[in-house]
């Protein structure tokens, strides 16, 4: 049985090392490949069989599936990686092959958090000139571009790689990937004189605490929703699950003769 991960998240590298060991060690005749996009300089690697690169579309991806016999996809991409979701669930119905996203719960506002929320990132800048003049800019390195017209607030904007293409004319790139504490968010929203932060709900526990160091200080927060997923495609949110839906499937196949 032939499994791809459309990888590239924590939960990904999280699912492939448990197809990968197991409880009782790796399910037998089982081959994982992890496909990573490639926008990361130095990604961490998975256990398994690794791809690097676009597949050229929907129809790209399930040419790839039939060549290379998959039978299972898991997409666990990025919840803001929304194209690839779309081409994965036309690539699956095309190449019948069953489909299972992996996506991990996105944040809850809980009492003190004072969100704005904003359907894209343009609608994120739009929003800033109101809120505040020390921006702490966590949305990565794709999509400064809306944010390049914002010519009076100052911005920090953190990145696993350098940012490319249009971006804020006042603005510093700090250079780090989580997981963050809380006392280096506190720190880091003190030492900048940050009076707002923009975020992407992207899920996690990874990088969570500038949600709490945020709060504390009292700071309005800028959440930008998650882009659509498509309908009709089974969503788990743990590996876990991800896992046992293999384990299912490769316990239903039958046996080689």
């Amino acid at each position: 049985m032939h499994v791809l991960i459309l990888g590239g998240t924590t939960e990904a590298r999280r699912l492939a090392e448990l197809l990968a060991a197991g409880p009782a060690g790796p399910l037998p005749g089982l081959r994982v490949t992890t496909s990573l996009a490639g926008r990361v300089s130095a990604p961490r690697t998975p256990p398994g069989e690794v791809r690097v690169g676009g597949f050229g579309g929907a129809d790209g991806l399930a040419a790839w599936l039939g060549e290379h016999a998959v039978d299972l996809l898991v997409d666990a991409t990025h919840p803001f990686a929304g194209t690839i979701a779309f081409h994965a669930a036309h690539a699956a119905a095309t190449a019948r092959v069953p489909l299972l996203a992996l996506r991990r719960p996105g944040w809850r506002r809980v009492e003190g958090d004072v969100w704005h929320e904003a359907g894209s990132l343009t609608e994120a800048a739009a929003l800033l000139p109101a809120l505040g003049r020390r921006v702490f800019l966590t949305t990565g390195r794709v999509g400064l571009a809306a944010f390049a017209p914002l010519a009076d607030p100052w911005f920090l904007v953190r990145s696993v790689d350098a940012p490319e293409g249009a971006r804020p004319p006042r603005m510093e790139v700090l250079l780090d990937r989580g997981p963050f504490t809380l006392d280096g968010e506190r720190e880091l929203l003190r030492r900048h004189r940050i009076d707002v932060l923009v975020t992407k709900d992207s899920g996690g526990a990874a990088t969570a605490p500038k949600l709490t160091a945020a709060r504390e200080a009292g700071l309005p927060v800028v959440v930008v929703r998650r882009p659509p997923v498509p309908g009709g495609v089974p969503v788990v949110t743990a590996p876990e699950q991800a896992a046992r839906w293999v384990g299912e499937a490769h316990a239903r196949r039958p046996p080689h003769p």
